[in-house]
């Protein structure tokens, strides 16, 4: 099937209003496959082989991998049971547990009889609102484009870098640091997007340039390494990336690399911006170096790497010696500090404490 990012949502309840459809995110950009969950087992599977990945989407499949096991086992123990099986599958990303503790904390006030329909409502609820404020961070992440397009000569483009793939085949639509990207080409502003290729996993190469590609906004893909390079020369205007884990202090968890180019934003004094959905918030959390859980992937992700031959075979090739010993740290965590500021569905906030209470509340950091 040809690649259509722009066709529709990477998840959606199928017409028997019973299984879900998820696009399978592992064979993109090669090919476009649509895989049908209709078992806890299944959605646990998806989530952690990354068939869907991206902090929101993680959040919203596990709530539909909730409503799936219910349909077999409806009690406490059987919520109990499917929450400890999701709640496993990735351990960065606090949208996971947001999602799941939201779906529980609702479903036990709820009969037994009626369990069913109500994680099914529930879950389609959290779907929706995912779109909603991810439209919001866009809105939002948009004047600050605008400023800094003000500070470009006329008709030049705004420079943004952005690393990883925080769009919006990693939420449900619109994308958090992709949000701005989109509204500033539907309002006609000139944008150019440097896209890191994000290795081990290469989810700028393969996900975010698919999607921008298919949207037809501008951007050139580069080498991880290269991003220090552009901002030295002058040729980087903003960087904005998407979050997996923020601290009530204004830390934040991303893809693995996000922390370097931070520092080489700050060095060269470009603007760093994260942009995240509230429920990326763990508010339980201080210090993201020292608290927030690091998933350890397979070293094979770093040895070997897939791609399309010319005959049009996907196919995995091995780059390092055979028998070479690797590390793969999934994530890294950027320092309040280096983060120039943080775009929520709420608004815009220093990075910080007092920057977070300000949108959020305390009543936020108590529901958590």
């Amino acid at each position: 099937m040809k690649p259509s990012p722009a066709s529709e949502r990477s998840l959606r309840l199928a017409p028997d209003g019973v299984s879900v459809l998820i696009l399978d995110q592992t064979l993109l950009p090669h090919a476009v496959k649509t895989v049908r969950l209709r078992t806890l087992d299944q959605a646990a599977h998806a989530i952690r082989t990354m068939q869907v990945r991206g902090s929101n989407l993680i959040g919203v499949t596990a709530a539909y991998g909730l409503a799936l096991a219910l349909r077999v086992d409806p009690s406490d123990r059987g919520l109990d049971s499917a929450y400890a099986v999701l709640i496993e599958t990735r351990p960065t990303a606090v949208n996971l547990r947001w999602a799941l503790d939201l779906m529980r904390e609702h479903l036990r006030g709820i009969p037994v009889a009626r369990r069913i329909e109500a994680a099914y409502a529930k879950a389609a609820e959290l779907l929706e609102d995912d779109v909603a404020t991810n439209r919001a961070i866009g809105d939002h992440g948009l004047e600050i484009f605008r400023k800094l397009l003000a500070k470009r000569p006329p008709g030049e483009p705004l420079r943004v870098l952005t690393h990883c793939n925080a769009g919006r085949i990693a939420t449900l639509d619109w994308g958090t640091a992709t949000a701005p990207i989109y509204r500033a080409q539907q309002e006609g502003l000139p944008i150019h997007v440097w896209v890191s290729e994000t290795r081990p996993r290469n989810q700028g190469a393969a996900l975010t340039a698919w999607e921008l590609g298919g949207r037809q906004v501008p951007h050139t893909l580069i080498a991880d390494n290269a991003a220090g390079h552009l901002m030295q020369h002058g040729l980087v205007d903003v960087v904005i990336v998407g979050a997996d884990r923020v601290t009530a202090q204004g830390d934040v968890a991303n893809k693995i690399g996000t922390y370097l180019k931070a520092l080489a934003a700050r060095e060269h004094g470009i603007p760093f911006y994260v942009a995240f959905v509230g429920g990326s918030v763990d508010w339980n959390l201080l210090d993201g170096v020292r608290d927030i859980p690091i998933e350890q992937r397979s070293a094979r992700e770093v040895t070997h790497i897939t791609g399309m031959t010319a005959a049009g075979k996907r196919v995995e090739v091995r780059l390092a010696p055979e028998g070479t010993i690797a590390r793969n740290d999934g994530f890294d965590v950027t320092p309040a500090k280096f983060i120039t500021g943080l775009i929520t569905e709420r608004g815009v906030c220093r990075a910080s404490a007092a920057g977070l209470a300000r949108l959020f509340g305390r009543a936020a950091a108590q529901r958590r």
